[in-house]
């Protein structure tokens, strides 16, 4: 069995553009996926958008949009945001009740061994156009999808937030150490694929190494 570390971002629409493809190559292969989330940049650098070009954002909301119709896969703006930011201003809220508790729960479920099938779900919700996707209905729905409970999750989460954090920030100190900064990444044997556009260099890389179909 090959295996391989996901570095991933709920508020990343890249991340939510690779997920589901990365999560069929391992339904697909003798592969393991082991999700390892990561807090954003929006609280990583609080001040990042405000140092980026101005076209960067504009550019970037017209490229996932293009490539999610190319790759015909359901896409729409989070409703709400994962992350509370002026979009005008590019300020970040101090308060971020959502995306701390979404990747805390993706923190859960790879804990649980389920984070490739919950990030999926989850980013099905967040990035697919549904409404109210932190609300309970549609994230139980999800968890359940995934093959977990959500109150269980949350009651973990709340139990073991700073924990947690430690775990995530563990992801985030090997994802640098594997060469990389951004998600979504996949890192093989210490190799880092960076990017959506990377998915079938990863697997090429894998399938060089023996990596075969089930």
């Amino acid at each position: 069995m090959h295996e391989a570390d996901l570095y991933f971002s709920f508020r990343s629409p890249y991340s939510y553009l690779a997920i589901g493809r990365y999560r069929q190559i391992e339904r697909d292969h003798a592969l393991q996926l082991h999700l390892r989330p990561v807090y954003p940049l929006a609280l990583r650098q609080p001040d990042f958008f405000e140092r980026n070009h101005p076209n960067w954002l504009r550019y970037t909301l017209m490229d996932v949009v293009r490539l999610a119709q190319y790759l015909e896969i359901p896409f729409g703006p989070p409703r709400p945001d994962p992350i509370v930011q002026d979009m005008t201003t590019r300020k970040i809220a101090e308060e971020q009740p959502h995306i701390r508790r979404i990747t805390r729960l993706g923190q859960v479920a790879a804990r649980h061994g389920k984070g490739i099938a919950f990030a999926h779900e989850a980013g099905r919700l967040i990035w697919g156009g549904a409404e109210g996707w932190h609300e309970g209905e549609h994230l139980a729905g999800a968890a359940e999808r995934a093959g977990l409970d959500l109150a269980e999750m949350d009651a973990e989460a709340e139990r073991d937030a700073a924990a947690l954090d430690r775990e995530i920030a563990a992801n985030q100190d090997a994802l640098e150490a594997a060469g990389h900064w951004g998600v979504p990444t996949l890192v093989y044997k210490g190799e880092p694929f960076f990017g959506q556009d990377r998915i079938e260099l990863a697997l090429w890389r894998m399938q060089q190494d023996g990596l075969a179909e089930r």
